[in-house]
């Protein structure tokens, strides 16, 4: 079974990965990193016929090039710099990096291997072909369209209706069902209802000219962790200390969780928080994190009301909801869902990702608020670097 090209653009992919690699190009160009596919579903396997097109499909994607009207869309953004989009123009996926395996017992493996401003741009795409592939492969592709289409109508009914009042942005690139799918929800969301603010997918914000959505990810703040001069348990430090540099103010919601939000906050000191229009939430209790977050504003004299509170882990829209009633009056509230928008069929969906594991040669790890999120390859690195978040934060009491 072959399948049509998955990705056919190259702005497919999460507003973040052209922020981050911004910062990488003009900051941190002498850093390679290793990525890691894993799938977290137990029993999940995958058959040879689909690894094949798995390759194939990374084949057409490393055949990709920008366009001149994408790269005119990407200068069109207010916080990406002209010489950036002029790399771009010269940039595009290297196969080599890439290398795919797959166990006598169906476990797929993944590998991007290269220079950390081109091998992080693979992410995304790789997640939306393993997808694609995977679903259109294993199901009847007609009955998973059906039940995603059932379900969008009545989420769209409900966000007419007053069931659901809060507004959202689409992240659902690296979840979805199929891009014919990611499409067909955003175009529908955006047209026909008013709760949709936009969306991470820079292709389908071109498209549908809505706003493009992100900030920066995990991995932006593990790469820190692979400069020898930088001590571990102040990454975050080092990290929107750049950021801030590179944007200003602007693009400014910083990430709590990669080496969890107790330590962050360490960091997010008073010129911090004024530099940073706001935080998002990615693992543990969100009212925990939440009612903390206020607490940390409050300190510093900071109107939380004035502050976004961006919550992004694993969202539904029943969960949206009730977070949106609970921190509405609070501090300003906005949701990123990705899956229930992009996924929501029948089957249950992949929960896969791919890591940054290595960076010049040395592990890094996410060490989250949730304990079962933590993704590591050296247990001995890991547990190196809980000592050094524990250290700090006994020292700093």
């Amino acid at each position: 079974m072959k399948l049509e090209p998955i990705v056919i653009s190259l702005l497919d992919t999460d507003l973040y990965k052209f922020n981050m690699d911004q910062v990488i190009f003009h900051k941190h160009t002498d850093l390679c990193g290793q990525y890691y596919f894993k799938c977290r579903n137990k029993g999940v396997t995958f058959t040879q016929e689909m690894a094949d097109e798995i390759k194939a499909q990374i084949d057409h994607l490393c055949s990709l090039s920008f366009t001149r009207e994408e790269l005119d869309y990407l200068r069109s953004i207010r916080f990406i710099k002209n010489d950036y989009v002029e790399f771009l123009r010269l940039w595009h996926p290297i196969r080599d990096y890439v290398t795919v395996d797959l166990s006598h017992e169906g476990e797929l493996s993944i590998v991007v291997d290269g220079p950390l401003f081109s091998a992080m741009q693979f992410e995304i795409y790789l997640l939306e072909i393993v997808n694609e592939v995977y679903f259109r492969m294993k199901y009847d592709y007609d009955v998973l369209r059906a039940s995603a289409e059932k379900k969008l109508d009545e989420k769209i009914r409900s966000l007419n209706d007053g069931t659901y009042t809060f507004r959202f942005a689409e992240f659902g690139c690296r979840r979805r069902l199929s891009r014919e799918w990611e499409d067909i929800v955003v175009r529908r969301l955006a047209r026909e209802t008013d709760k949709c603010v936009g969306t991470s997918n820079v292709y389908l914000a071109m498209k549908y000219n809505l706003t493009p959505i992100g900030t920066y990810a995990h991995e932006y703040v593990q790469m820190y962790q692979g400069i020898d001069e930088i001590p571990l348990a102040y990454t975050n430090h080092y990290a929107m200390r750049d950021w801030y540099d590179e944007y200003q103010g602007d693009n400014g919601t910083a990430l709590t969780d990669t080496i969890t939000t107790d330590l962050f906050l360490r960091d997010f000191n008073r010129s911090m928080v004024n530099n940073y229009t706001g935080v998002r939430h990615d693992s543990a209790d969100p009212y925990e994190w939440g009612e903390k977050i206020i607490a940390h504003y409050k300190k510093y004299g900071v109107d939380p009301r004035t502050k976004l509170l961006l919550f992004s882990d694993s969202l539904d829209f029943d969960r949206a909801q009730a977070l949106y009633d609970y921190f509405s009056k609070k501090a300003k509230v906005s949701f990123g869902i990705g899956t229930f928008c992009s996924n929501d069929t029948c089957e249950e969906a992949l929960n896969i990702v791919i890591k940054l594991q290595y960076v010049n040669g040395r592990p890094v790890a996410k060490l989250s608020d949730a304990p079962g999120k933590a993704m590591c390859r050296d247990e001995a690195y890991l547990e190196y670097l809980r000592r050094s978040v524990e250290f700090r934060l006994d020292r700093e009491k």
